[in-house]
């Protein structure tokens, strides 16, 4: 059984949103209803006013479908946010939801029975992911026949879905993409270049690409397109300028592919929201985290828990950047990795050997996201890797740690400085001995004795690697150290004062 808010969650914002929740029942079927007429409306339908076009109609359906018993009216704009149809929806504690103005009302009886055929499949137990990626191949074939070319289906992203037969009528680009399963780099760029996806986004019907002068054969393309969003692509290799009815042709098979892209996105959302809260669990420890890692399919062996976030002031553009990072996550580590999101920050299960490295490999090329990795653990103490990869993921955010990626292993003593020096701090340690007197020095005469100090006791010894550190000539280092010893006096020979000072001075710099 599936709620309407979970069918809306299903098929995702750029098509359906929810205007005004009704009483949270499960939906059982979709119905379509017209103004003036009195269709059979039973209780949990999804009610689809199709032909519904004034307030007035609009107020009268939701009433009716409210008496009985319906879960949701779905209309398209202005009509939810109309007062008279709010009213008649909050009279009957019936939900509203609008539906996107440039989505066809066949896509969306297609799209919602789809999820409620999902959803039934998932509560019987039952795993319906094959036969969709099935269809779209056999989708590819018939669209290779109208266009009488060999036919990839892509993604937003370049990622190769499906492919029809009579490749071999193609040249090595079509070749390598279809062997990596994506488009190579090198011919992305060729065909970002000529301006092909900037077309793409426009909205063109279709896009001829003519043949290269590397020997890449013409291409023509066709967006696949709902409600306004990209979902991906059709790519046809052809011999030539095609005729306008041919490529009208091809165009007109690309909404049956939105469809089952939508389709596909839904299951895979599904599948997604069932990980992430398995991945929840073994995440905070709670419940059966043995069980949660058998369902996850996390082998018997150490694993880390990995943070990632994302820095942007655009709360929307991050969310954006933090989906595209999932799916690139969810493209290159595994089939099934273990990935959820907590309080904006995205976290990762990765075994330490295989996935940490390939997950590293993946994001040091990257300008986005931080990313902290804690020590690899047995499955059953992973909250504590991830409360590390936390710690350090903040620290990271505050600058001290450096650079953008950082494991356990790298930034350890980052750690033992951080947590010692707010210990020290919370305590009322730095309070005590000649380093107000130094620090007032500083304050008051513009001197450089507190940062001289804390230098000269990280490198004991070793006065040259100290004065490099400042910047500064060792007789530089020198003379400053006898004048702070003169206006602290303070016994630097003593070893437990060393020891004192260098914990306070590590308090202020690292807390």
């Amino acid at each position: 059984m599936i709620t309407v808010q979970g069918v809306v969650d299903r098929v995702g914002p750029t098509l359906l949103h929810t205007r005004l929740a009704g009483g949270g029942g499960h939906v059982t079927d979709v119905v379509i209803a017209e103004a003036g007429r009195r269709d059979q409306v039973g209780d949990g339908d999804l009610v689809l006013g199709v032909a519904v076009h004034t307030t007035k109609d609009a107020a009268e359906l939701v009433r009716y479908c409210g008496s009985q018993g319906a879960a949701a009216v779905l209309l398209k704009p202005p009509l939810p946010v109309r007062a008279a149809v709010r009213s008649a929806a909050q009279a009957h504690g019936t939900a509203l939801v609008e539906v996107h103005a440039a989505a066809s009302w066949a896509q969306i009886v297609w799209l919602l029975r789809s999820v409620l055929d999902a959803a039934a499949d998932e509560s019987d137990g039952a795993h319906g992911g094959e036969p969709a990626l099935g269809d779209l191949f056999r989708l590819a074939d018939a669209a290779a026949a109208v266009v009488d070319a060999p036919v990839t289906i892509e993604d937003a992203n370049s990622r190769v879905l499906a492919y029809s037969a009579r490749q071999d009528r193609t040249d090595p680009a079509r070749v390598s993409t279809i062997m990596g399963r994506r488009v190579p780099d090198d011919v992305l760029a060729r065909f970002r270049s000529r301006g092909v996806f900037r077309e793409l986004s426009r909205g063109r019907t279709t896009i001829f690409v003519p043949r290269q002068a590397d020997g890449t054969l013409p291409r023509l393309i066709v967006p696949i397109r709902m409600g306004g969003e990209l979902l991906g692509s059709m790519w046809a290799v052809v011999a030539g300028p095609v005729s306008d009815e041919r490529a009208a042709a091809f165009a007109d098979t690309a909404p049956v592919v939105a469809l089952h892209l939508l389709r596909r996105r839904a299951r895979e959302d599904a599948e997604r929201r069932r990980s992430a809260e398995l991945v929840r669990t073994v995440l905070e420890g709670t419940g059966s985290v043995r069980l949660a890692a058998a369902e996850l399919d996390l082998p018997d062996e150490p694993h880390r828990v990995v943070a990632m976030a994302i820095r942007s002031p655009d709360p929307l553009g991050a969310e954006g950047m933090r989906l595209a990072l999932w799916e690139r996550i969810t493209a290159g580590v595994g089939k099934r990795p273990a990935v959820a999101e907590l309080r904006d920050v995205l976290y990762a299960v990765v075994p330490d050997r295989s996935g940490w490295p390939a997950l590293r490999q993946a994001l040091s090329g990257e300008e986005e996201p931080l990313v902290a990795a804690g020590p690899p653990v047995p499955l059953g103490e992973l909250a504590g890797s991830r409360a590390l990869a936390e710690e350090m993921l903040n620290l990271l955010r505050t600058g001290l740690i450096t650079g953008r990626v950082v494991s356990h292993e790298d930034a350890w003593q980052v750690l033992v400085l951080h947590r010692s020096a707010t210990g020290a701090l919370s305590a009322g340690a730095t309070e005590f001995g000649p380093l107000a007197v130094l620090r007032a020095q500083d304050e008051h005469a513009g001197t450089s004795y507190v940062d001289t100090l804390y230098e000269w006791l990280r490198h004991p010894g070793d006065p040259r690697a100290a004065s490099k550190a400042l910047r500064i000539h060792p007789n530089t280092l020198r003379y400053r150290m006898a004048k702070l010893v003169e206006v602290a006096t303070v016994d630097l020979d003593d070893p437990d004062t060393r020891l004192a000072l260098l914990v306070q001075l590590a308090a202020i710099r690292w807390a």
